[in-house]
């Protein structure tokens, strides 16, 4: 098991209410040994003009699964991960309507950096996008005040 403490997901989707993940829809759903799953609705908060999925809600979806898996596998009284750099690969449309399902695995935990690939898939289970996010791993008084 990677986690740091193992939460419950209640107290994960609470942290996240009036943030842009909450404003998204976006829900942490299971939370594996190795694995942090989410969910993200295709509808009026995540589409582009053109009726389909907006590149920045995949985004914003991978960054949310990977920051917070980042913050669940290090000491939150000590230490808080923000996100350094994030790299989306748009695969395939997301249509109106459809409920999203993200997976985030961890491809490096460091001390100072920490690596996810997430990947975004549709309710027929083909993959929609691929993220790579680094997060930084800062003591809580550099981002805090």
């Amino acid at each position: 098991m990677i986690w740091f403490a193992k939460a419950q997901l209640e107290k994960i989707n609470e942290r996240g209410k009036n943030t842009l993940s909450s404003l998204m829809g976006i829900e942490v759903t299971e939370m594996g040994d190795d694995f942090l799953k989410g969910i993200m609705r295709v509808d009026h908060r995540t589409i582009q003009p053109y009726g389909i999925l907006h590149g920045g809600a995949s985004g914003v979806f991978a960054e949310t699964l990977g920051s917070v898996a980042s913050n669940l596998v290090i000491d939150n009284s000590e230490f808080v991960a923000v996100g350094l750099n994030l790299f989306v690969s748009h695969i395939k449309k997301g249509n109106m309507g459809e409920e999203l399902m993200g997976i985030c695995r961890a491809n490096h935990l460091g001390k100072k950096t920490h690596i996810w690939d997430i990947e975004l898939f549709n309710p027929k289970k083909e993959l929609v996008s691929k993220s790579t996010l680094t997060t930084t791993v800062l003591p809580i008084g550099k981002v805090k005040g």
